[in-house]
């Protein structure tokens, strides 16, 4: 695979800490430039941020903690690669958690929130009018995201920023075709409802954006291949007559 790191964008002000790496990483996923089993070398990364490679390593297992990372001894760290089961669960967690989040604003966001969730929701229609899939990907995955900061539970805001990530790699992996995996006009219609103070309405949208989405995934099992030609032709190993023996 080409070095994804080298194109990842790196502002100029540069720390010790590791939360602006993971923060960086977690962008790249969220926009699909770092895909599913890309390697993350230590040395490129401590580089590129002008930190030590101490932590870089900080940042990795705190995203490997999360999920995110893969950690494979004696290879290095890889962005995390879900399988079906794992996508699946991941759309499970979310569909308990997220209509949770609209509920809980739709009974008391703030005029703020709401005005930020509307330009929110303006700029991703300004991205998907403009062809920018990139950014379209990423503002769509923040927008959950955001929610759960306007609903003002950090466990919350934690907890979607993972599943995101996770979402994001899946729909990479498993997506039925070029779509965003958020269809037009949903999360539009979610924040109408907040804005209503309808919990139940919001609530409602939120379990059906989430279906959608899981909608736009193939996430079925592919069938086991044979073991073996006597299998293939749906017979028992033992029926199949020895080579070479003939009819009587």
């Amino acid at each position: 695979m080409s070095d994804v790191t080298s194109d990842l964008p790196v502002r100029s002000s540069r720390g010790s800490s590791e939360a602006p790496i993971r923060a960086r990483i977690l962008q790249a996923i969220f926009e699909r430039r770092l895909p599913p089993g890309e390697k993350l070398t230590e040395e490129r990364l401590a580089g590129l941020f002008g930190v030590s490679r101490t932590v870089v390593r900080q940042a990795l297992a705190r995203l490997a903690q999360d999920g995110i990372v893969e950690q494979r001894p004696n290879r290095g760290a890889f962005v995390a690669a879900p399988t079906r089961a794992d996508a699946r669960h991941v759309l499970a967690a979310r569909a308990v958690v997220e209509p949770e989040v609209a509920r809980s604003l739709a009974c008391g966001c703030t005029a703020s929130g709401l005005a930020r969730l509307r330009h929110h929701v303006a700029t991703e229609n300004a991205a998907r009018a403009n062809g920018d899939r990139g950014t379209l990907v990423r503002l769509t995955g923040e927008f959950h995201v955001a929610l759960a900061e306007e609903a003002g539970n950090p466990v919350f805001v934690r907890l979607l920023t993972e599943l995101q990530a996770l979402s994001s790699l899946s729909i990479l992996l498993y997506e039925r075709g070029e779509h965003a995996a958020c269809p037009p006009s949903e999360h539009a219609a979610i924040l109408a409802a907040i804005e209503q103070g309808d919990a139940e309405l919001a609530a409602r949208r939120m379990r059906e954006h989430i279906a959608h989405v899981a909608d736009e995934l193939d996430l079925r099992e592919p069938v086991a291949r044979p073991a073996g030609l006597a299998q293939a032709l749906g017979l028992a190993p033992d029926s199949v007559a020895p080579a070479g023996a003939r009819q009587r």
